[in-house]
């Protein structure tokens, strides 16, 4: 029983990033007037990775599919790290309204608040490592010199916290610093809640 309502909140969740991709793109597409274009701007921005990653982890688990806790994990720091920056940093920064702010709520809010809830009641426990936070700022550590290359090249920065022409290189490593920092630590308190949920910490073992 647990595993089937599993199943359902697992889709619940792929459906809620789902649909926000989906919204944003037809309000982008609106803008821009391409496909094309409007593909290309949208792959800027971290959120949209980060629901793209929760759509492709969620919806196999939703289909009955295993995917390793590793992933997930991953997975849901990631679309996290997305609702804690949007919340500190970015949130008021844009007035939206119609399919611009629907899309900003489910990408930035109701996804990164489910995934995680998701994970706190039906993820595997027990099967994370101390090593995978590491691992998992892999992600966000790509995507950083990708979002900055496009940036210089385009001359215009998908974050303010990264907008080197604004900032200056020397105020964006402190603050790209921070982020990972903040990231890595999140990590280990992932792990750390996933070991509280299955016992002591000698239980710990790696990702299968």
């Amino acid at each position: 029983m647990k595993r089937k309502t599993g199943r359902i909140g697992a889709a619940i969740v792929a459906l809620t990033a789902l649909a926000g991709l989906a919204v944003q793109f037809d309000a982008t597409l609106a803008q821009t007037g391409s496909v094309g274009e409007t593909l290309w701007t949208l792959l800027r921005f971290f959120t949209i990775w980060a629901n793209i990653l929760v759509v492709i982890t969620f919806g196999p688990i939703a289909l009955g599919r295993h995917v390793s806790a590793r992933r997930v994990g991953g997975t849901v720091l990631a679309i996290l790290l997305v609702g804690i920056i949007y919340g500190l940093l970015l949130r008021g920064l844009l007035s939206l309204s119609g399919g611009a702010l629907l899309a900003d709520t489910l990408l930035h809010k109701v996804t990164p608040l489910l995934a995680p809830l998701w994970w706190i009641g039906f993820a595997r426990k027990a099967q994370l490592s101390r090593r995978d936070p590491w691992i998992w700022a892999i992600f966000p550590a790509a995507y950083l010199p990708y979002a900055l290359l496009r940036g210089m090249m385009e001359g215009a920065y998908a974050y303010p916290f990264i907008n080197v022409a604004k900032l200056g290189w020397g105020q964006v490593a402190i603050n790209a610093l921070l982020i990972a920092i903040g990231f890595v630590l999140a990590g280990y308190a992932l792990v750390w809640i996933d070991s509280r949920f299955s016992g002591p910490p000698s239980r710990l073992r790696p990702t299968r």
